[in-house]
């Protein structure tokens, strides 16, 4: 097997066209699908699934493409490596986060480790709810995960990061829009926005959940997997939901933030990492969301 193969599968892959694939790999079409059935040869197996219209991963591709971004990775590192002084930290790391919900904590990591490991280069992928993440950590497609907690029951590895309540977000020209509190309770005829059911979003289960205990089940007429254009649609008078108090930041003109009176229903954030992940660099990513992230108390 050579490199060049896993490069050619990686694009291909990642594209799922061999004409855009060839592109970018600077290549004609030909000899790049002469690369892959060569690996395919190699492997002993079809790693694509062709079509004159499409073109998809079969099991066996889907299987090897975490470990071929890992052997490319390190195949990176030690390029690197091989130029630098000693104590330098070099690599790549994959971080997923969910967006406007994170946007208090994944800049304070993301900045610490530019300024600690300006050789560690940071690939971002966003809009990845919860149960998306866990199960890209799991594949090895992910390095580290901004997730909701608790997660259910797997061997991955988690840490709480910040905790915050679950308020209200109603239009500006809301009758409760100018309440100091409201009772979650008071919403229940209102149509709600929120993330979609069963799709693996924390904040929605959470929501819900918040909802249920005060007695009701929200009439959602609109679900976005975006907590941003949630927040959106609320100003533009579509509707009401919850949100973490930390999105209270970043309203658009036209929303408001109530807080919840009585008991308090949290958001809980966290990191989760596969604790079987192989990559140098992701514990040195940890130690330094330790400092900047630590747990609350």
């Amino acid at each position: 097997m050579e490199i060049r193969w896993l490069e050619a599968f990686v694009a291909v892959a990642e594209e799922l066209h061999f004409g855009r694939a060839a592109t970018r790999l600077h290549m004609a079409q030909s000899p790049l699908s002469q690369t892959i059935r060569k690996l395919e040869k190699d492997m002993g197996v079809p790693l694509f699934d062709r079509s004159t219209r499409s073109v998809a991963l079969t099991p066996a591709g889907r299987s090897l493409l975490p470990h071929a971004y890992r052997a490319l990775d390190e195949l990176e590192v030690a390029r690197q490596a091989a130029h630098a002084s000693v104590g330098t930290v070099y690599g790549h790391l994959t971080m997923s986060f969910t967006g406007a919900i994170n946007h208090r904590t994944l800049p304070r990591l993301t900045r610490a480790l530019r300024r600690r490991y300006p050789d560690v280069v940071l690939s971002l992928q966003g809009r990845v709810v919860t149960g998306d993440a866990v199960a890209q950590l799991m594949q090895g497609t992910l390095d580290l995960a901004f997730v909701g907690l608790p997660l259910d029951p797997s061997p991955l590895a988690s840490r709480l990061i910040a905790r915050e309540a679950l308020g209200a977000v109603v239009p500006v020209d809301h009758p409760l829009a100018q309440r100091a509190a409201l009772d979650l309770a008071e919403l229940r005829e209102e149509d709600f926005i929120m993330m979609p059911s069963g799709g693996g979003s924390d904040l929605e289960r959470t929501a819900t959940a918040a909802c249920v205990a005060a007695g009701f089940r929200p009439r959602v007429v609109q679900t976005i997997g975006d907590p941003f254009m949630i927040l959106t649609f609320v100003a533009a008078g579509m509707g009401v939901s919850l949100v973490s108090e930390g999105m209270s930041d970043i309203l658009p003109h036209g929303a408001v933030y109530v807080p919840l009176s009585g008991p308090q229903p949290y958001l809980q954030h966290g990191l989760a990492w596969a604790p079987a992940n192989p990559s140098r660099v992701l514990p040195h990513v940890l130690e330094v969301a330790e400092q900047v992230l630590p747990t609350p108390a």
